[in-house]
């Protein structure tokens, strides 16, 4: 801190929490992807190059070309890819207490997706750890039915 700095006092700072409230139409591919979490299941759709996408979309994000409409039912197990640990959740994250934010790739899937992976603390989450959907106790179609993931050993 400079001396101009100390003589005016620490740097004025406002907190600012930007959010904005939408809903989405579903569609065909994404409607199915969310009754399959409705009854237990995660899909991906194929393309058509044969990748799997997880969560599916009706496009191709690499090349732009129509998925096949093709689904294909993934893990329920996987690997994280990458993870950011949260030592103090909000109001409106998945989980009330620390967590990770982790990119989990499927069993079964070519692409990751985020979700929320209860690990108790940081210590224990690393990438290439297995883990596992846990479920909301009350599945209704949407993508907080998998409450989050864990780790594979601790089941």
């Amino acid at each position: 801190m400079s001396d101009a700095t100390a003589a005016q006092g620490e740097p004025l700072s406002a907190p600012h929490f930007l959010e904005c409230e939408y809903k989405r139409s579903l569609g065909p591919v994404l409607g199915q992807f969310f009754t399959g979490l409705r009854d237990h299941r995660i899909q991906g759709v194929r393309t058509r190059q044969g990748k799997v996408l997880v969560p599916p979309a009706e496009y191709d994000p690499f090349t732009g070309e129509s998925t096949t409409g093709d689904f294909v039912e993934v893990g329920p197990g996987g690997v994280v890819t990458s993870w950011a640990w949260v030592s103090e959740p909000r109001s409106k994250h998945p989980l009330a207490k620390p967590f990770a934010f982790a990119l989990i790739q499927l069993d079964g899937a070519d692409t990751a997706m985020l979700h929320a992976v209860d690990a108790g603390d940081t210590s224990k989450m690393s990438t290439g750890m297995r883990v596992t959907a846990s479920w909301a106790e009350e599945t209704v179609g949407r993508i907080r039915d998998i409450a989050c993931f864990v780790p594979e050993e601790a089941r």
